[in-house]
This record gives structure tokens, sequence and C-alpha cells, in this order.
């Protein structure tokens, strides 16, 4: 499929695997890994029940209830407005449904990670260890700022997400790279995903069916659109992401 005939140009080979690559981001088995959990959660979140009901589910998998309970900790370390959760029953009820499904979103996209080859592997690990770092900064400009419309956890899911169409890209390149049993052209696949960011970004969060809010808040944070709302984590993350000079290019 990749070897190309000498009139075929570069520009056509790029259309060919941002096609392929596109359909493989609309099938969240393929990027996500295991999904166990993730299916019947996204089930009990819609169904607005009992929390018990999500409790349940989360305590199935001890090591996604142990991260969650990290992550709500770790968010409100510095802020000292919130006690610090003991249970997990006491960290779901404070996270809210929305950041339950986000943490849990993001703890089974990065355990995929050890699954792909070289060199998509150091690639997708390095991008994660930028979103960890991202939240770190977040939070402490959320502490120092002392605005208490924020959500800390809403914050770090947010930052978590702030380079979602990287990350899933090259995720998804791994993929069809394993179909192809054949290497993919590295400056192609860079060249692929610089160019088309905010196409794989966007579809990837409407294709994984995360919630719009997030959505909204993204393109916010990365100065898509705009907003004067005192409540909204994305402008707070937007001073991060120009610091950094990590902006979404469309």
């Amino acid at each position: 499929m990749l070897q190309q005939k000498v009139t075929e140009s570069t520009t056509e080979l790029e259309q060919k695997l941002f096609t392929q690559v596109k359909a493989i981001v609309s099938n969240e088995e393929q990027v996500i890994g295991r999904r166990g959990i993730l299916i019947p959660l996204k089930k009990a979140i819609i169904a607005d029940g009992d929390i018990q009901n999500v409790i349940d589910i989360i305590a199935s998998d001890p090591a996604l209830a142990a991260h969650l309970l990290w992550r709500t900790n770790t968010a409100h370390a510095e802020l000292n407005n919130k006690g610090k959760a003991r249970t997990l029953k006491e960290a779901l009820i404070r996270l809210g449904q929305v950041n339950i499904y986000r943490y849990s979103f993001t703890f089974y996209l990065k355990e995929q990670f050890d699954e792909l080859p070289q060199p998509y592997k150091k690639l997708v690990k390095g991008y994660w260890a930028l979103t960890e770092s991202i939240a770190e900064e977040a939070l402490v400009l959320l502490h120092e700022s002392e605005n208490q419309l924020l959500d800390a956890d809403e914050l770090q899911t947010l930052a978590l997400f702030s380079v979602f169409g990287q990350i899933i890209s090259l995720t998804a390149f791994a993929y069809l790279e394993s179909q192809l049993q054949q290497a993919l052209p590295l400056k192609i696949v860079k060249s692929l995903i610089d160019s088309e960011q905010q196409q794989f970004t966007m579809y990837a969060f409407k294709s994984m069916g995360l919630d719009s809010e997030l959505q909204k808040e993204f393109l916010i944070a990365h100065s898509v659109i705009s907003s004067s709302n005192s409540e909204s984590v994305g402008l707070l993350l937007r001073d991060v992401l120009t610091k950094r000079d990590i902006l979404l290019k469309s």
C-alpha cells in the first residue's frame, strides 16, 4: 500500500494516510485498549443513576480506583480547600461524574502506551509527560490565583487533554503501521500531525464521545474560541499553553 509509484506524490500519500488514520480514530477500541470498565461506566453516567453503581464499576478495577483517589488528592493538595479523600466513595462524590469519566479515559489511554512499538511508544510517552507537566503548572497557577470559582479536578482533567490530538494520532499511526506490516515514513507522519493537528484533535473528541464541555474548554484553552467566563478553566490553562508556545495549530 505504501509502495509508491514514481507518479504518486507525497501529497497523495499524505491524503491516503490521513484518511486511514481517521478511520482508526473513529474506532475507540483500536486506540484505547481495555474498555471493559469504560463501556459500563459511560452507560452508568449517561443514565445518571445511583452513585453506588458508579462506585461498584470503578471498584471492580483496583488499579483504576487507586488512580482516581490519587488524582483528586493531587488536584487539591495545594489548595487546602477540601480535606483529603480517604475512601473511593469520598473521591468519586467529590469528582462528579464528568471528571470520573475523564480521569478513567486517560487512565486506560495511558495504559495502552506500553503496547505501542517504537518509535511511537517513546513519542507518545513524551507527549504524556508534557501533559503531566502542564497539569502541575496549571494547578500551581490556580493555587496562586486563589480563584475559588474554578474546580481543581476540572482543570486537571482538561490539562491532561492538552495535546490529545497528537497522542491519539500517533497511537493511530502505530496501529496502522502494524496493520500494513510496513514502517511509515516518520517525516510524513510528523508533517501530517503538524498540519492536521486541529482536525485530528476535534475528530478524536467527537468520535470517542467525550463530553461537550471538555471540547469547549479545550478550544478556549487553545484560543480557538474566546470566553469571558470567570469560571472557565480553559482561560487559566490558556496562560500555561501560551507560555509554552503549544497552542493548537489550525
